[in-house]
């Protein structure tokens, strides 16, 4: 307990240290261990496997063309190497050759690898300034670096800036200060030196090296991303033209699907004397037939995308061509169209199939469409025959009159993908393509079903 009178002593909220305090920031020097140890990272480790600079060009030039560099450069300063060695600084002619092949012949690594390449190009490069601190040059010579050195030092780093990451060329660039700043103290008193000079020169062609390589890059990013989108935008018109079939071809499911219904409801008023099993029978067809008229409702509701309604006309079949082809003739296109009796007559006594009537119908004006943009004025021939089981739709086009006319270049193919998704619909079969003279082809052969005998056929009883 506190005597009477005693001050009681309460901690200062200023002094006091803080039961939970901040965590410690990284400081500087862990930071610069870290920047270090990730700078000896990248020159101790290749950013890119050992494969040529243009390896994957398609052509075979191009992919020979680093090899063939390489070799020259070998070849040119190899020789020169020694004679600058020999001649101008006075090494003996075995050092002279011993030097220049190391400080060169790392050049043909160039193409694979220019990691490697510089490490012993470097080393190479330091050993023989080491050597010329010996030896007395000629007046007006230069140290630490020799001139071919110098620019063969330049082709190694311009290699690096082109295929390794920005932290290896910085790696690069400042090892290169550093070795120039070291030799220069251990030569201060000599004169000519050019170490800032390779330092300064080194920097720039790694720059130009790694901006080349960066724009390289990029478009290769984009030419992929162009290749992603061009297929999502592939998929994606195939998906709008089979939904695009599958809402037209609900109309003619449900028309046979209604006629069903119908004919299993009537048929106990049509036909007299059925037993219960019978009538149960066809009660269990007409449920099953409404049902499945449901379920096709519901299916279209998914298929039509968010605020568009189902069209109330009935689709069109062969039996509009020829209104197609005089409204396309009103536009501007002559067109002719050949129609043989035995299709018409086909067509009006129910015997093509309504699937392949409409996708005949939607060939001939998709192909129509395509004549009007890409080659309008030209004249276009429509025919329709019916041979050997097959109903053959062909729209072929001349040249136009005007070239170059075109309202549309390049096409985005949506029509002629709906023509192929329609006909292998229908199990048939599709030929598009230009014509020699200049003009464009479009020619499908649809299956028909085999012609049903006269006794085949039965007239139901009127109710």
């Amino acid at each position: 307990m506190t005597p009477p009178g005693a001050l009681r002593a309460y901690p200062d909220p200023i002094m006091s240290p803080s039961p939970a305090g901040p965590p410690p920031a990284d400081g500087l020097l862990s930071a610069a261990r870290r920047n270090l140890r990730e700078l000896a990272h990248g020159l101790s480790h290749a950013s890119h496997p050992p494969t040529p600079l243009l390896a994957g060009s398609p052509r075979r030039w191009l992919r020979l063309l680093p090899y063939a560099v390489v070799v020259a450069l070998a070849a040119v300063f190899i020789p020169v190497t020694i004679q600058v060695l020999a001649g101008d600084y006075g090494v003996p002619g075995g050092l002279a050759g011993a030097l220049g092949v190391a400080q060169a012949a790392p050049l043909l690594m160039l193409a694979h690898r220019p990691l490697q390449a510089w490490w012993i190009v470097l080393t190479a490069d330091v050993l023989g300034a080491l050597v010329l601190l010996g030896q007395e040059p000629e007046p007006g010579t230069i140290w630490p670096w020799t001139p071919p050195a110098v620019v063969g030092y330049l082709f190694v780093l311009l290699a690096l800036g082109l295929r390794e990451s920005r932290r290896t060329v910085i790696g690069v660039w400042l090892t290169t200060g550093v070795a120039g700043l070291l030799l220069y103290a251990l030569a201060s008193a000599r004169s000519g030196g050019n170490g800032v000079l390779l330092f300064v020169l080194g920097g720039l062609v790694l720059v130009i090296g790694a901006a080349v390589r960066e724009r390289s890059e990029a478009q290769r990013r984009l030419v992929e991303q162009e290749t992603i989108s061009e297929a999502e935008r592939a998929q994606r018109t195939l998906l709008e033209e089979r939904t695009r079939i599958a809402r037209e071809l609900h109309d003619v499911v449900a028309h046979h699907m209604s006629v069903i219904t119908v004919q299993a409801d009537s048929a106990p008023y049509r036909i007299g004397g059925l037993s219960e099993e019978a009538r149960a029978e066809f009660a269990s067809i007409a449920a099953g037939a409404r049902e499945s008229l449901t379920e096709m409702r519901r299916l279209l509701s998914v298929l039509r995308s968010d605020g568009t309604r189902g069209e109330l006309a009935p689709q069109p079949g062969l039996d509009r061509v020829q209104q197609l082809v005089e409204a396309t003739v009103r536009a501007g296109l002559p067109a002719e169209l050949s129609l043989e009796a035995d299709v018409a007559e086909a067509v009006e006594r129910g015997g093509v199939p309504q699937a392949v009537d409409l996708t005949a119908y939607r060939i001939v004006q998709e192909a129509l469409a395509n004549v009007v943009r890409h080659a309008p004025g030209a004249r276009t021939r429509v025919s329709v025959t019916a041979r050997d089981g097959h109903l053959t739709v062909l729209v072929v086009n001349d040249s136009p009159e005007i070239p170059g006319s075109a309202l549309e270049t390049s096409g985005t193919g949506h029509g002629l993908v709906g023509m192929r998704e329609r006909v292998r619909l229908t199990g048939g079969t599709l030929d598009t393509g230009p014509l020699p003279d200049g003009g464009f082809r479009v020619a499908a052969r649809l299956p028909l079903p085999p012609p049903q005998p006269p006794s085949a056929s039965v007239t139901p009883e009127e109710p």
